[in-house]
């Protein structure tokens, strides 16, 4: 930068120079303007400068406002004399002087001066500010800032003991150093998004009383080779300096993914930064009271060596939590939310298996929002039906025109889903169905399950695919192979991954209990260029036969189904029309061919019903939301 300063200012220099007009005496000028010699004459501050037929120039200096005079006279007798070849006369403006020229002749010299100042202040008060592009980025937790406590983390009881246990061993370490325990060295949280591990290491920063240093994975590798590995060298040296102490590394599959495989050349920065980080952890030099607390999403991409006991000694898994951690989450998520007295939190948490904490907390938020939109003083159970709704199926989009046709089939294509799945065997209970545009969709078929699932079966599996079947059968039946719609393309793609699945990784197919074929690893992320096949091309043409069978299969008992119950069919497609939305319960009565409302008459009341009837709303539980491959939507 200095250096490219200091040429642009010589460079200035010698262009302002360039080639430099010739000097006239007053004597020589006026001789020339009587020999008709000049075009034009620019008067300036001190001089003037004449042009001639050649457009060469020449310059005399005025001294004193006589000698200006006698020029311009001489140029006036001169113009009246020769109509024919006048002087053209030029005047700078009265204002121009001395100031303008000497600020742009020193103007580069002054920014390259400003910038050498700039640069050492920097410098010295700075602490090399200017030049710490290898000092860490992480962040000291001060007492000043919002304490999140294990108070404040609910639904995940198994990793707060493994954590609480850290805490204890850096308060009282005599308590296990005594019985030859050594604390560990490194904490790798794991677990889906949403599920808590950053909220948990925010909890022990809280609860530790030492110094805690925080940054993301992404904090290490800049533009700069080197910087990495500088800046984890100096993330030690402080935790050094302040130990005991906990870094916490946020995502660290960002700089810890396996080393190997790559494309491109070049010199890979993450892999030294990860080399670097893999010998401050464990290497020749002890790092006692320096506790590495991670957490990723993503434990199949880290190196191997990374994940080896004396780096990272325990895996805190950090799962989806159970119906108690949900109600414990949403505890916690509702202490300053004021709730209507028919809110019962164990119903929602019941309604809502494979929920991370952070859905929990954007379904009170939303029913949050939702009642304050309709200026109400407390949340009612409504208000998280309509929060779950969405945050399950997107906002509706009601302003979207549909044609009366398109409505129309969309109808029968989501009651095809619906039917379906109150037919077949082991199916989740169909929640709600809608007409209503929401999100990418123009209809949405919601199964929920009855509580959390660990495992599914066969027969559980096949009747998903029938029910994603369901729609496509039902406009082929109802408006004819010529009148299929592109609104099950998303249906037969669920349908084929699923099937395919079965074949391939499940062993649930005539080819026995094999798998085929390595997943997908994704090369930027550290893992294989190609997906290796392990199978013949004899095999290759089963495995596509009994994926067609499953998807046929399928296909054929959602064709049986909707055949069997076109009367319901019928039915369940004009209710939808009517009505837009029908709910659980609602879907049943339309199907077994009672009216739709029944439900809410039959109730009773003390008086008129009214006040029973305002309530019913509210008495409904939250059914549960689907998860994976569930949900059979159009």
């Amino acid at each position: 930068m200095i250096i490219s300063s200091a040429l642009l200012f010589v460079w200035f220099l010698q262009s302002k120079q360039g080639k430099n007009p010739q000097d006239l005496t007053i004597d020589a000028a006026i001789t020339r303007i009587n020999n008709k010699d000049f075009k034009e004459a620019y008067f300036k501050a001190s001089q003037v400068e004449f042009t001639d037929a050649n457009g060469d120039k020449y310059v005399t200096t005025i001294g004193s406002d006589p000698m200006r005079e006698l020029l311009i006279n001489k140029i006036e007798a001169h113009n009246e004399a020769n109509a024919s070849s006048k002087i053209e006369r030029k005047e700078d403006p009265p204002s121009s002087g001395w100031g303008w020229l000497v600020l742009i002749q020193i103007l580069p010299f002054l920014l390259l001066v400003g910038f050498l100042a700039f640069t050492l202040r920097q410098m010295q008060a700075g602490g090399n500010k200017a030049l710490s592009f290898g000092k860490s980025k992480a962040k000291l937790l001060n007492n000043q800032q919002k304490r999140v406590t294990f108070k404040d983390v609910a639904g995940v009881q198994e990793a707060k003991e493994e954590l609480q246990e850290i805490i204890e061993f850096l308060k009282d370490p005599q308590k296990f150093q005594k019985l030859g325990g050594k604390i560990p060295k490194g904490v790798l949280m794991v677990g889906p998004p949403g599920t808590g591990k950053t909220l948990l290491a925010k909890a022990v920063a809280g609860e530790a009383n030492v110094p805690f240093f925080s940054i993301s994975g992404s904090d290490f590798v800049e533009m700069f080779v080197g910087v990495g590995a500088s800046r984890v060298r100096d993330l030690f040296e402080q935790g050094k300096k302040n130990a005991p102490c906990i870094i916490f590394i946020d995502e660290i599959d960002a700089v810890g993914r396996h080393r190997g495989a790559g494309l491109g050349g070049g010199h890979d920065e993450r892999e030294q930064t990860l080399n670097q980080l893999l010998v401050e952890m464990d290497g020749f030099e002890s790092n006692d009271g320096v506790i590495l607390m991670a957490s990723t999403n993503r434990p199949d991409v880290l190196d191997p060596a990374l994940l080896r006991p004396g780096r990272f000694d325990r895996r805190v898994v950090v799962g989806r939590p159970d119906v108690k951690g949900r109600e414990g989450i949403l505890k916690v998520h509702t202490r300053k939310i004021p709730l209507d007295e028919n809110v019962d939190i164990s119903i929602i948490a019941r309604g809502t298996p494979g929920f991370t904490g952070a859905d929990l907390a954007n379904l009170v938020n939303e029913a949050a929002l939702n009642a304050a939109r309709f200026d109400k003083k407390v949340v009612t159970m409504s208000d998280f039906e309509l929060s779950k709704d969405k945050v399950l199926m997107g906002a509706e989009r009601k302003s979207m025109v549909i044609s009366d046709d398109e409505k129309k089939l969309t109808a029968y294509h989501e009651a095809g889903h619906t039917l379906v799945g109150l037919k077949v065997p082991s199916a989740d209970p169909v929640h709600k169905v809608t007409i209503i545009p929401r999100g990418m969709a123009l209809g949405v078929t919601q199964q929920l399950p009855e509580g959390d699932k660990h495992s599914l079966t066969k027969e559980y599996l096949t009747s998903q695919i029938a029910i994603l079947m369901g729609g496509r059968i039902a406009e082929e039946i109802f408006f004819g192979d010529s009148n299929v719609t592109t609104g099950a393309s998303n249906d037969i793609e669920r349908a084929t991954d699923l099937a395919r699945s079965m074949v391939c990784e499940y062993g649930m197919s005539s080819l026995g209990p094999l798998t085929f074929g390595k997943k997908d690893e994704q090369i930027f992320l550290g893992r294989e260029i190609n997906q290796h096949r392990d199978y013949s091309e004899d095999t290759a043409i089963k495995i596509d036969q009994e994926v067609n069978k499953i998807v046929a299969d399928g296909y054929e008992k959602a064709r049986q189904v909707i055949t069997d119950n076109h009367d319901a069919m019928v039915r369940l497609s004009e209710a939808l029309l009517e009505r837009e939305t029908l709910d659980g319960v609602q879907i049943r009565r339309v199907v077994a061919g009672l009216p739709l409302d029944g439900d809410e008459e039959s109730e009773g009341s003390d008086d008129d019903g009214s006040e029973e009837k305002s309530k019913s709303p509210f008495k409904k539980p939250i059914l549960p939301p689907i998860t994976g491959n569930n949900p059979a939507t159009a």
